[in-house]
This record gives C-alpha cells, structure tokens and sequence, in this order.
C-alpha cells in the first residue's frame, strides 16, 4: 500500500488535494501531516502551499523536525516529492514577497514579482493556461502539450537551471510552471485545480518510487 502524505504547514489546500489524492489512488492510505515522524515511511510526499513565502516557510519551520525529516526522506533520499504552487516555490534558494527570505534551497532560482511583457495581463495570474514543454519527463505521460492548467499566482521562479525546467508557460514572458530533479518535483498551477490534466499528473507522480 502506497502511504501518501500531504504535509500542513499551515498554508495550503489540504483537503482538495487530499481528495485528488484519493480519486487517482483509491485505497491507498493518504492522510495530512504535521508530524515529521509519518515521513519517515512514507512512500510520497506532497507540499501544498497558498498564501506568501514567508509565512508557508514559517508554518513549515513551526513543525518540530519536519525540515531535517524532508532533508532525510527527499533531499538526501529516495522518497519522491511533489511541491505544489508556493509548496515549489519554497524548493528555491530565497523569495522575495514582503522582503527577501531564506527558502528551501533544493533548487537554483529565487522566487520574484510577476512582470509581464504585456502590461494589459494582469496581477495575479489566475486562470487557465498551455504548457509549454520544455523536456520530456513521466511526470508528463499521457499530458498532451498545449494542455491547459490551472494557476493562481503572483510571483515565480527565476535564476533556474534551464536542464531542470520541464514545462513552463507563457505569460507575457516564460514563467516556471514545472520543475523537477529527479524524485523532486514542484508544480506552479493547482494539479487539484487542473481537473483531467491535473489528476494524471497526480497519477504519474504516484507511479514514481
């Protein structure tokens, strides 16, 4: 049995990915946690985030243990992780809402205001938008390309590694829309949100490991 936990830093859409969780993977155990002790034999591990940098950091480092617990199961182990929306962009060296802060750093790039190219886009990008893929990877599989996700988004990741980009979309400018490395991966858009294309990206991740 797969045991997926869903982190709570305090910060995130637990409960509808959660549920997304359980419809592509009915009768697995997928529960939400806040105790760094439920990773340790945890097959996936997701990082919902909504809200501001600082505060989805905060909420994380308030969890005893949970840094060095992610550090032991992802970072330096084998435990496939998926970050989601400000879940991913906690994975960069530093953000910069509200003043500049210290993120995860699993990731090259730092976490910046959304400035279209085209002034008439507006702040925040929320909506519907194509995936541009940048490289193959199974995260992908069955995700035709021009397929459209869901976001809801102010600021993004920049200063990335080209080799570790695998989609992005175009808003008045590339912005990041997947990244990953391996077993770890982050999402820009709401998989939860993303109806089809979100639930087989849900699904792919689950085959990892």
């Amino acid at each position: 049995m797969k045991r997926i936990r869903v982190i709570d830093c305090g910060a995130g859409n637990l409960h509808s990915v959660r549920k997304a969780l359980i419809h592509v993977a009915p009768g697995e155990d997928v529960a939400i946690t806040r105790a760094a002790e439920e990773l340790a034999d945890a097959t996936h591990i997701v990082l919902p985030g909504v809200g501001a940098f600082a505060d989805c950091m905060a909420g994380l480092d308030r969890l005893p243990g949970m840094r060095s617990a992610l550090e032991k199961t992802v970072l330096h182990g084998t435990t496939p992780f998926l970050g989601i929306c400000v879940g991913m962009q906690m994975l960069f060296t530093r953000g910069h809402e509200f003043g500049t802060h210290e993120g995860l750093g699993w990731f090259q790039g730092e976490v910046t205001p959304l400035t279209p190219e085209d002034a008439t886009l507006r702040i925040p990008h929320m909506g519907w938008n194509g995936l541009i893929y940048e490289r193959t990877h199974p995260i992908l599989a069955g995700i035709p390309a021009g397929s459209f996700a869901y976001f809801v988004h102010s600021f993004h990741a920049t200063g990335t590694r080209a080799e570790e980009v695998i989609a992005s979309v175009d808003y008045g400018g590339q912005v990041v829309a997947i990244i990953g490395r391996g077993h770890i991966l982050g999402t820009q858009f709401h998989p939860e949100k993303s109806q089809h294309v979100g639930l087989t990206l849900l699904q792919n991740f689950l085959t990892m490991g």
